[in-house]
């Protein structure tokens, strides 16, 4: 019997879950080894029946009504001889949970050698699909939960990075006179499990969870001891690829009307009062958008100093971008009379999916859009920012375009996002908000912005992604080539609730996506203020190929901070390790003022860094670079430290010290700045001037040096998955490394 028929068998009859010993055949469809067993009826005829088996046994009740077995006493283990095996069936018979169930019959296996207990495990995530597990424990994996998670397929390496990635991996390689177990196995059978032929990617539809506890893992080889297999209900629903083989043009041809649009129309403006959509129309005419505005309104001739036209089908030409700001129940009708004329709508007005009520009306919205061959982002959103374009919702928005592509869920973050992205030094190629994403979600502007040349950094924020898989196939066949950050909402809740099995107990919401992360090299971030910082690093720093970075070297003033500063930098697994003694004979020649330490980190006193006019600091770091020879040099001045001092204000120079370092070196370490203020207006002014001379000249400027750590821990994820990449690329052999 094939494993189809394993499934089909148990469906006709009923259950929710295959049999152990159906599990057990399922998986020797796929060439996994299970311990030799028969299966009694009862007592009798047992000594026939094992005869070929060597023992001792595990004895285990087959009911349709006992899922987990141990707890009914429906287990017994090291039977001895046929007499053992009928004794342990007796006693099994005899236990109240058993007597009271449907009983198939007894499971009488040979008992497996002892070696190093493993549970792998799979579950299907609900916006990703077939998820594979594997951790350390037997019996203890719930209390112990060293496991690892990655999204199916997996590869070789893959495989062989999730075993890196338990903190009990040592276990693996065997401790205090055992015996190592073979990793190759267990690689094996988890390819078997979750690869590109296995059981998941043939049977993902037909199977809830699988739980194998214990796998036990010899010298050579690995067996399966123990098997649930719990059958799906529904099958999930499979997302499309999106429009793109609908329509023949690029990603990048479609979408560039949203981002470049040559006319814009705007529904919901005013000749009384007011409302957002007159605000739009402002803000539009005051950044300077340079394609023609058509307000629309049924009465009105002009609005906001523009000629308003009755309806969008009314325009003097076709509408690249609508902004849709009216009553919900109006807008499906006003969609369908479109016909053809506008490519985008962007729906602002609320009363859609978000409340249970308006569930229909989101439906009926996404149809007359299709029926008017409207794209329609929202409904529940804010707007468009493009610089590109002359587009922008968000008041004082900069105009110059960058290089970093946004999708939010979330309208008011967007806006926080630009504003404090903006003093920050990031520069956006785009942003959106998408609201609920009812036509155009995250995953179709993520497709964008991969392929679009104008964007190298991407940002997402998401808090429920309806198309999880194509959003994994999308970052995992991009294969790091853009730095992706995300930051994700409703971390807190569950996606699916405790289920039937270990996997089942430790497949919360979260482990999918840090499993996306391992397999793609996206860094997940969990505050604003990170997402900010991490994307601000990608957009100024190299992000050529080089070694992953690890050795940084912190120069500045405070003593104290700066211990706790390596402090912070370690926990991201970078390391601010003492100089050699080359690079310290060279500093010390330096002859620098007392109290000076030129061990890293170096402390630098502010008479130090007054030294030269703050010129010190060009001799400082070219020693580093030479000698020393970091992957990073994180600069941290605090500008308080200067105030109401003699001997000159040194910061301007320092900055360009910095600044110099990166004309000479463009292949040399990450460089970074750290201005530290008090929090008085007047150095708050001088830190967003001395942050603009550093911006224009792709240096990043933090505010802690904790922010500085994170960016560059952000930093070291993506150029760890993409050397392990390229080292795959090439043929050479690929050390998994656990990023922190």
């Amino acid at each position: 019997m094939d494993a189809r028929q394993l499934i089909d068998q148990a469906r006709r009859a009923g259950r929710a879950f295959l049999s152990e010993a159906d599990g057990k055949r399922l998986l020797a469809c796929f060439g996994i080894d299970v311990p030799p067993f028969v299966v009694a009826t009862g007592p009798d005829g047992v000594a026939a029946q094992i005869a070929g088996i060597a023992g001792p046994y595990a004895v285990k009740v087959l009911s349709p009504d006992i899922l987990h077995k141990s707890d009914a006493g429906g287990v017994v283990l090291d039977a001895a001889g046929p007499e053992g095996v009928r004794s342990a069936i007796a006693q099994i018979a005899r236990q109240p949970r058993v007597r009271a169930a449907r009983v198939d019959g007894y499971l009488v296996e040979a008992m497996c050698a002892p070696g190093v207990e493993l549970v792998i495990g799979a579950t299907r995530d609900r916006q990703f699909g077939p998820m594979i597990m594997v951790g350390l424990g037997g019996i203890f994996v719930e209390i112990l939960h060293d496991v690892c998670f990655r999204l199916c397929p997996i590869t070789r390496g893959d495989a062989a990075g999730m075993l890196d990635d338990l903190r009990g991996a040592p276990l693996l390689d065997g401790v205090r006179g055992r015996k190592a177990a073979d990793r190759q196995a267990i690689v094996e059978l988890l390819l078997k499990i979750g690869g590109e032929n296995g059981l998941l990617m043939q049977l993902g539809d037909e199977i809830a969870e699988l739980d194998l506890n214990p796998v036990i893992v010899h010298e050579r080889g690995a067996v399966v001891a123990d098997a649930r297999v719990i059958l799906a209900g529904e099958p999930l629903a499979t997302p499309g690829a999106g429009d793109a083989a609908a329509q023949g043009a690029s990603v990048v041809d479609r979408f560039m009307p949203l981002f470049q649009p040559r006319s814009v129309a705007v529904l919901g403006a005013s000749t009384g009062t007011a409302t957002i959509a007159n605000t739009f129309l402002r803000r539009m005419k005051e950044f300077g958008y340079p394609g023609r505005l058509y307000p629309i309104h049924p009465k009105a001739a002009e609005l906001e100093g523009l000629p308003a036209y009755p309806s969008l089908g009314e325009t003097p030409e076709p509408v690249d971008y609508a902004y849709v700001a009216i009553g919900a129940q109006a807008i499906p009708d006003l969609l369908r009379q479109a016909a053809g004329r506008v490519r985008y709508a962007q729906v602002i007005s609320s009363g859609f999916g978000e409340v249970a009520e308006g569930e229909a009306l989101q439906a009926e919205l996404v149809e007359a859009g299709r029926a008017g061959g409207v794209r329609i982002l929202g409904p529940n959103c804010l707007g468009l920012y493009s610089p590109r374009g002359g587009v922008t919702f968000s008041a004082g928005a900069p105009r110059d375009p960058g290089v970093v592509g946004v999708v939010s869920q979330s309208g008011g973050l967007g806006t926080d996002i630009i504003k404090r992205g903006q003093w920050r030094g990031l520069r956006f190629s785009g942003l959106v908000t998408v609201g609920n994403s009812a036509d155009i979600g995250p995953v179709d502007l993520l497709e964008f912005y991969l392929a679009d040349p104008q964007t190298r950094v991407i940002g997402l924020y998401i808090e429920d992604i309806k198309d999880g898989r194509r959003c994994f196939d999308l970052l995992r066949s991009d294969r790091g080539a853009k730095p992706v950050v995300i930051l994700r909402g409703g971390r807190s809740v569950q996606g699916r609730a405790a289920a039937a099995s270990h996997t089942g107990a430790l497949a919360g919401d979260g482990r999918a996506w840090e499993a996306v992360s391992r397999q793609t090299g996206c860094v997940m971030v969990d505050t604003v203020d990170a997402y900010i910082d991490t994307l601000l690093a990608f957009q100024c720093l190299d992000l050529a190929p080089r070694k992953p970075t690890r050795s940084v070297v912190l120069f500045g003033n405070g003593g104290g901070t700066s211990v706790l500063a390596t402090d912070s930098f370690a926990e991201c697994a970078l390391n601010v390790a003492a100089f050699d003694a080359a690079t310290l004979e060279r500093l010390e020649a330096l002859k620098l003022p007392p109290g000076t330490s030129v061990a890293n980190p170096i402390d630098a006193p502010v008479a130090t860094l007054q030294g030269e006019q703050g010129r010190v600091a060009n001799r400082i770091l070219e020693i580093v670079c030479e000698s020393g020879r970091p992957d990073a040099i994180v600069m941290h001045i605090n500008l308080a430290a200067f105030v109401g001092r003699g001997g000159g204000d040194p910061v301007d120079n320092l900055i360009q010290a910095v600044v110099q370092v990166k004309q000479a070196r463009p292949a040399g370490p990450h460089l970074m700045i750290v201005l530290r203020v008090d929090g008085s207006a007047e150095l708050d002014d001088k830190r967003r001037h001395h942050r603009e001379v550093a911006r224009a000249a792709g240096i990043p400027v933090y505010d802690e040096l904790v922010n500085a750590a994170q960016a560059l821990r952000g930093v070291r994820l993506y150029e760890l998955h993409r050397a392990l990449r390229l080292g795959a690329d090439s043929g050479a052999r690929v050390v998994a490394t656990s990023p922190p």
